[in-house]
C-alpha cells in the first residue's frame, strides 16, 4: 500500500498518471472521510477512477456510483465437473445460453418470463418505483438481460475440475437513465449555489435536501433491480446447463456481490456513504467474486476486513487500454489464439475485450494479497458477451 497523501491511498503497482490525479481530485473534496481508497485495477473514469472506493459523510457524488448502478457478479457452484462436459459441444451450450438470455445493449425480453414474474412485482412494490417508470417504463422486459461491453455469462472450471456458471451485469437501461438524471441533477444542484468544482463530473448532492433523497430512493432501487436481474439470468442460464447436461443443475454455493454501488458503512469512527466504484466489499470473511479478462482465470475471495482499504477490494483486471485504442491494437486471429479451446462468439466485436486490453489479472491479484485471499480459481470453457 501506497500513502499519496494525508487523503489518498493506493494499492495499484500499475498506476498511470491521469489515473493518479483524477483519483487526487475526488480525494480533495471536502467531504471525503477519512480517506479515498485506490484498488489495484485503478484507471481513468467518468466522474471518478474506476477501482476507488470513495467515502463520503454528508454528500454524495452521483457519477462517482456511475450510470450502471448495481453492477456486479454472481457465481453458482454447480454439482458437475469437468468429465460431465468432456467430448460434449460447448458450442451448442454457447447457443443454448445466447437464445436464453438477450444479449448486446438495448436487447430485451419480448414479455415478463415466468421466473422473472415475482422479481418484478418485488420492484414495483419498492420506493422508487416512480422514478423507474419515468425514466424506462419497459424496464420489466430488461429483467435478465445481460448488455454488452465487459458483460459477460461463463461457464468455468475451478482448481478441482468443479463446473461454476458466472456473469457479470447490472441494471441495465433503466439504471443507465436513472443515474444520468441525477448526475444532471447534481451539476444543476453545484451550479444554482455557486460551487466550483475541479471537475463538473465531481458535481455532489447533499443530504437532507430533497434531491439528495430522490438520488438515494433511485439507486436503492437501481441496485437491488441489478441484484435480481442478475438472479433472472443465472436462473435461465441453469436451466440450460440443465437441459445440456440432461440434469437439473445443484446449486452447491452461490455469491453475489455489487461493484458499483452505494451503502451506508460505518468506517473509522463515522458513519458515511460508502461508493464502491469498481470494486466490492471484503469484509473479514466476506466471499466476493473478482473476474479476469476474456481468456483468462477469474477469484473467489474471502475478504481479510483491512480498514485502511475501507473494507474493499478490486473488482477485476482494469482496463489497461481504451474501446478505440483495443480495436487499433489487436487482430482477431490474435484473439482467436488467446481464445484457443473456450466456446465463444467468433466476431470482430470482441477486439476491445481482448485480455491485453486489461491489466494483468495475476498483478492485481498480487497487490490485493493483503486485501483479500484466494478460494477458487476459475478458467472458462464457455464465454458468452453481447455485441
Amino acid at each position: 500500500m501506497e500513502k499519496i497523501n494525508g487523503r489518498l491511498l493506493n494499492w495499484a503497482s500499475i498506476l498511470e498518471p491521469t489515473t493518479r490525479e483524477q483519483a487526487e481530485r475526488t480525494a480533495a473534496m471536502p467531504f471525503i472521510h477519512p480517506h479515498l481508497a485506490l484498488m489495484p485495477d485503478a484507471h481513468l473514469g467518468k466522474g471518478a477512477t474506476v477501482g476507488s472506493v470513495i467515502p463520503t459523510d454528508g454528500a454524495i457524488i452521483p457519477a462517482a456510483v456511475g450510470v450502471d448502478i448495481g453492477c456486479g457478479m454472481m457465481a453458482v457452484r454447480t454439482q458437475f465437473a469437468a468429465a460431465d462436459l468432456a467430448g460434449q459441444d460447448l458450442s451448442v451450450l454457447h447457443g443454448q445460453i445466447s437464445r436464453s438470455v438477450p444479449l448486446s445493449a438495448g436487447r430485451y425480453n419480448k414479455k415478463v418470463r415466468y421466473s422473472a414474474e415475482p422479481r418484478v412485482e418485488e420492484l414495483r412494490a419498492m420506493p422508487g418505483i416512480a422514478q423507474a417508470d419515468g425514466a424506462a417504463h419497459n424496464w420489466p422486459l430488461q429483467l435478465g438481460s445481460l448488455g454488452s461491453g465487459n458483460h459477460f455469462i461463463e461457464v468455468s472450471l475451478d482448481e478441482q475440475d468443479r463446473v461454476w456458471l458466472f456473469l457479470h451485469s447490472g441494471s441495465r437501461g433503466v439504471g443507465n437513465k436513472l443515474a444520468s438524471v441525477h448526475i444532471r441533477r447534481a451539476q444543476e444542484w453545484c451550479r444554482e449555489r455557486g460551487i466550483e468544482l475541479a471537475d463538473r463530473d465531481l458535481a455532489y448532492l447533499e443530504e437532507g435536501t430533497p434531491e439528495f433523497d430522490a438520488y438515494v430512493e433511485a439507486l436503492r432501487w437501481a441496485q437491488r433491480f441489478a441484484a435480481l436481474n442478475r438472479e433472472e439470468m443465472m436462473d435461465r442460464v441453469a436451466e440450460q446447463v440443465g437441459r445440456f447436461l440432461r440434469k437439473d443443475v445443484e446449486r452447491l454455493e452461490q455469491v453475489q456481490c455489487h461493484h458499483n454501488y452505494t451503502e451506508r458503512e460505518h468506517h473509522f469512527g463515522r458513519d458515511v456513504w460508502l461508493s464502491r466504484k469498481g470494486a466490492i466489499s471484503a469484509r473479514e470473511g466476506q466471499l466476493g467474486l473478482i473476474p479476469g479478462s476474456m481468456g483468462t482465470a477469474s477469484y473467489v475471495v474471502a475478504g481479510r476486513g483491512n480498514a485502511d482499504s475501507l473494507t474493499s477490494s478490486p473488482h477485476g483486471a482494469g482496463r489497461n487500454h481504451s474501446r478505440n485504442a483495443a480495436r487499433r491494437l489487436f487482430t482477431r486471429a490474435d484473439l482467436e489464439r488467446r481464445m484457443a479451446g473456450i466456446a465463444w462468439g467468433h466476431s470482430d466485436a470482441f477486439l476491445d475485450e481482448h485480455p491485453d486490453a486489461y491489466k494483468s489479472i495475476d498483478v492485481v491479484m498480487r497487490d490485493a494479497a493483503e486485501l483479500v485471499e484466494i478460494r477458487h480459481t476459475l478458467h472458462q470453457v464457455v464465454n458468452v458477451k453481447g455485441d
